[in-house]
């Protein structure tokens, strides 16, 4: 996200619908964040435990005012012990039905954004990179995309099961990361 927004809206003013970690790093980066709806000039919305309608209203108005409307990903739900716990999707989802404003940018896998943030980072080509994540539709849709080869690992959201009847296909199908 720092990366997006430093090379499209550097100087904007942020609301983020986000952990404090999130708030940290753009913070860290130098954007200013505000809940003041009428300066606010870009909604970030990502993963967040902490969602409270009091941020779905300052949302809601400063879109409403003319603020435009990023997310960091798309992911439905982040697997934990036991189960999962809405994700990202979910926030943005709320947001868009309550303002009919739809996200203009989801920057995170699989965006080819993050693709090139990463590939800019390492100063390599995608030929020399391997993607490895446990989503099927993000990390290894991410990789793929970009022109990485793209490992699978069977530890998280993406099960053997799933994999069969799946429409993408990792170059590469790992139990654990030690297998790497």
């Amino acid at each position: 996200m720092v990366h997006y927004l430093q090379q499209n809206t550097p100087d904007a003013r942020l609301f983020v619908v986000g952990e404090a970690s999130l708030c940290d790093e753009l913070r860290g980066a130098g954007f200013v964040l505000t809940e003041n709806t009428a300066e606010t000039d870009v909604v970030i919305a990502s993963f967040d435990r902490t969602f409270t309608y009091h941020k779905l209203q300052v949302a809601f108005d400063a879109l409403r005012n003319g603020a435009r409307f990023f997310a960091t990903n798309a992911d439905k739900y982040c697997p934990v012990p036991g189960g999962g716990q809405p994700a990202a999707a979910a926030i943005i989802a709320a947001i868009e039905a309550c303002t009919d404003v739809k996200c203009e940018a989801v920057v995170g896998k699989p965006s080819l954004h993050m693709a090139q943030a990463v590939l800019d980072l390492l100063q390599l080509p995608p030929a020399r990179c391997l993607m490895t994540g446990d989503r099927l539709e993000t990390d290894v849709l991410m990789g793929l995309n970009a022109g990485m080869d793209a490992a699978l690992v069977l530890t998280g959201a993406t099960t053997a099961d799933m994999l069969k009847t799946a429409d993408i296909k990792p170059t590469y199908i790992i139990n654990r990361l030690s297998e790497l």
